[in-house]
């Protein structure tokens, strides 16, 4: 007898609907569909899994980083605890209790509704919620680690680079410039060993900053980058171009500190045993026949004493300007190494007026010609011809170390074209290999290159620019046609009078590209024509 409807409770209802429904799945479903499913399963299974490691490691990132405060962009360190709001929003303290003293004092009721009282405002800026908790990525500040007496330290003195060693390693790139080179090689290896060893037997090792003089184009800076990729130190490069004094539109004085911070990944620690280069030195000379205030020159001199002997510097975060309501960080120089680089331009006719007046008479004397003939007048440089050019004495007397770079010469030149890893000529041959083409410069042609560049009188510039032109028409034509196997500049066609010799690749090598009917087109000839 069947039971009535409404004598069935309903838990009972229930079981027999999911007995029914479990019924029908299990006919539905057969063997491939089970192997379907599973693989569905194990793919959210792996999914779910891997958020929950992306998160793990985005928590462990977090707490390298200090806390800033979304109002007064102060970090965790100088304003203390963070209240923490929705969306990782942090507010000190200070902040906190203004925000909600000035709430209570009045009725803010409706405003943050524009549509009725302010159209068109919004009192939330969207750009300044970038990154977490509304602070730039590049704002943030790593936090200093408790100091380990056992720990490793940071730099393994022995595995310092040898002097010989990083000279070696510019010798790859950079031609010429031997003594520049030895130079820079034992301040960064001294710089090194400053670092790793800290003191010896209570004897403070001073740091030596260094002051590099060249003519335009001779590679001042091209060496500096080039040691920035050897090196495991933080390196920055700065320009004095742009510096002003404190309150002034410009960059600060801190902002040359400000770039090694960023090129250690906002690492303070990791910081304070890098290297700055800041280049155009000679831009901040002092202005001559002026009466107005020298914000650009003799002030920015006198502000970057500090940084050079060594202070705690208050250095913004992610920025140029202090006033720029980013994080302030505490920097301590005394183990950064600054070098300073520049082309002084009228440093030669100082030199040599300083040098004809010495000139005399008689057997062995000095003519007053002589030192006009002279090519490298820079190496006979002093600290009084720099006091004459515009530096003061105090900022020379922080930059122990001065020398010079050689000017170029065609042979120098010549070197330059094909010898480094990265000669422009090998840049452009692989430019031309991508389109199967192979690129050849006769004897020459490189001579004829050096001389033209030697004619510019702007340096290793010049070359770059010379190859850009008569490379123009060649780079234009080649891939109209498939046939060309090889093109020989020759010193004619740098001079105007001929043009590059052409070979045709031989008939096997011939790309067999489709023609408009879609087949193979025919090889043409293989000679080589001109």
């Amino acid at each position: 007898m069947i039971k009535d409807f409404s004598e069935i409770d309903e838990q009972e209802i229930t079981e027999r609907r999911e007995k029914r429904l479990e019924e029908k799945a299990n006919e539905n479903i057969n063997s491939d569909d089970m192997e379907e499913l599973a693989k569905v399963a194990e793919e959210v299974t792996k999914e779910v899994s891997d958020k929950k490691e992306d998160k793990n490691e985005s928590d462990e990132l977090k707490k390298d980083y200090e806390d800033v405060c979304f109002i007064c962009r102060r970090p965790e360190s100088k304003a203390g605890k963070m209240f923490k709001l929705p969306n990782n929003i942090t507010v000190c303290n200070d902040c906190m209790h203004k925000t909600m003293d000035t709430v209570s004092q009045f009725d803010y009721q409706g405003m943050l509704n524009p549509q009725d009282s302010f159209p068109n405002i919004r009192f939330l800026n969207i750009s300044d919620l970038q990154g977490e908790g509304g602070i730039p990525n590049r704002q943030k500040i790593k936090k200093k680690k408790a100091k380990d007496p056992n720990a490793a330290p940071a730099i393994d003195i022995k595995k310092i680079p040898a002097p010989h060693k990083i000279k070696a390693s510019l010798d790859e790139y950079v031609v010429g410039q031997e003594h520049a080179k030895k130079v820079i090689s034992v301040a960064v290896y001294n710089h090194y060993k400053r670092v790793a060893t800290g003191t010896m037997d209570d004897i403070e090792i001073e740091k030596s900053n260094m002051l590099m003089i060249g003519p335009t184009g001779c590679g001042k800076t091209y060496l500096v980058k080039t040691l920035a990729r050897l090196l495991d130190v933080p390196l920055a490069i700065a320009d004095a171009t742009s510096l002003t004094e404190a309150g002034y539109i410009g960059d600060d004085i801190e902002s040359v500190v400000s770039k090694l911070l960023a090129a250690a990944d906002n690492d303070v620690e990791k910081a304070e045993r890098g290297i700055i280069f800041i280049d155009e030195i000679d831009k901040i000379a002092k202005k001559k026949n002026t009466n107005s205030r020298d914000v650009s020159g003799e002030s920015v001199q006198q502000g970057m004493l500090k940084l050079l002997e060594g202070a705690e510097i208050e250095v913004p975060v992610g920025a140029n300007s202090k006033n720029a309501m980013v994080p302030l960080t505490t920097v301590n120089t005394r183990n950064i190494l600054f070098i300073c680089g520049g082309a002084f331009p009228d440093l030669e006719d100082i030199i040599k007026e300083r040098i004809n007046k010495k000139a005399s008479i008689g057997y062995g004397a000095v003519l007053k010609d002589e030192a006009d003939k002279d090519k490298n007048i820079l190496s006979k440089v002093t600290v009084e011809d720099l006091k004459k050019f515009g530096m003061i004495p105090e900022f020379l007397g922080r930059l122990p170390i001065i020398y010079s770079l050689q000017s170029l010469d065609q042979d120098m030149m010549m070197k330059i074209l094909t010898e480094p890893k990265n000669a422009i000529l090998k840049q452009y041959q692989k430019l031309l290999l991508l389109d199967e083409v192979k690129l050849e410069f006769d004897d020459g042609a490189i001579e004829a290159l050096a001389k033209r560049a030697m004619e510019n009188e702007t340096g290793a510039r010049a070359l770059r620019s010379i190859i850009e032109e008569i490379m123009l028409d060649i780079m234009y034509e080649i891939p109209k046609d498939d046939n060309i196997g090889k093109v020989t500049i020759t010193k004619e066609y740098i001079e105007g009078t001929g043009g590059p010799v052409i070979a045709i690749r031989e008939i096997s090598q011939v790309k067999a590209l489709p023609d408009a009917q879609g087949e193979p087109a025919k090889a043409e000839n293989a000679e080589s024509a001109e």
